[in-house]
């Protein structure tokens, strides 16, 4: 497979990341040795200097769109999906807890075969940042009950780095404006024909004083998202 015949549209959701976002931006350039890219920023209404820095960094993006109000990454994601245009899709934080040269591997795999899903996993990785225990529990807790219900083998279904196909999501399906998002987008990925791998990446995770934002309610929500998202895909 040549570089033209892999294409990815990279989604980052921002939400008052003025500290990394440039970063970020810098780091995904390295990507293009590899395949095409298209990057979209979706800028959630952050209330911090995140747009400025947005617009007056041009260069390092294809598109913009800048929510007049926080909705929630899940809407972020499901902007980011509508704008896009190439063959897979890969969503990317903008902060600094995953490394884009990690996605490198993702590409020179999907040369190999082209792969419906390939999933990232901080439990295989060799570098990670000591998780907190309870979200450990947590994220194990919902990978075996996404696992159970999809009939997959996962060890990490919230790692943020998972690089799909767009034709797999049809985006007027997809509901959830928060946490859950990437529980319901996997849902509809995975099949029992799915050609699905996963990669080791590392993890450098952030601590609450530094924006981490996710807290023990929401896997709440992911666990109803997984069980919605199962029900309405067989059924609707």
């Amino acid at each position: 497979m040549n570089k033209e015949t892999q294409s990815l549209s990279i989604v980052i959701p921002v939400y008052n990341e003025e500290r990394t976002i440039l970063n970020i931006l810098e780091k995904i350039k390295i990507l293009k040795i590899e395949c095409d890219t298209e990057v979209i920023i979706i800028n959630d209404g952050s209330s911090d200097n995140s747009k400025k820095i947005i617009d007056e960094n041009k260069h390092l993006y294809t598109k913009v769109v800048h929510l007049s109000k926080n909705s929630g990454k899940g809407k972020a994601v499901i902007e980011g999906i509508k704008n896009s245009s190439n063959e897979y899709i890969l969503i990317q934080d903008a902060d600094l807890e995953y490394e884009p040269k990690d996605i490198l591997v993702f590409l020179e795999e999907n040369k190999k075969i082209k792969y419906d899903l390939i999933m990232g996993s901080r439990f295989i990785g060799r570098q990670r940042s000591v998780l907190h225990f309870w979200h450990m529990i947590g994220n194990k807790f919902i990978t075996l009950l996404f696992n159970l219900i999809n009939n997959t083998t996962f060890t990490d279904i919230y790692c943020c780095y998972c690089m799909f196909r767009r034709s797999l999501i049809d985006v007027k399906k997809l509901k959830c404006h928060n946490w859950g998002q990437q529980a319901e987008i996997l849902t509809y990925v995975v099949d029992k024909k799915s050609k699905i791998f996963e990669i080791g990446i590392s993890y450098h995770g952030r601590t609450y004083d530094e924006g981490k934002k996710i807290r023990y309610y929401d896997v709440c929500s992911v666990i109803y998202w997984i069980i919605f998202t199962k029900i309405r895909k067989i059924f609707i």
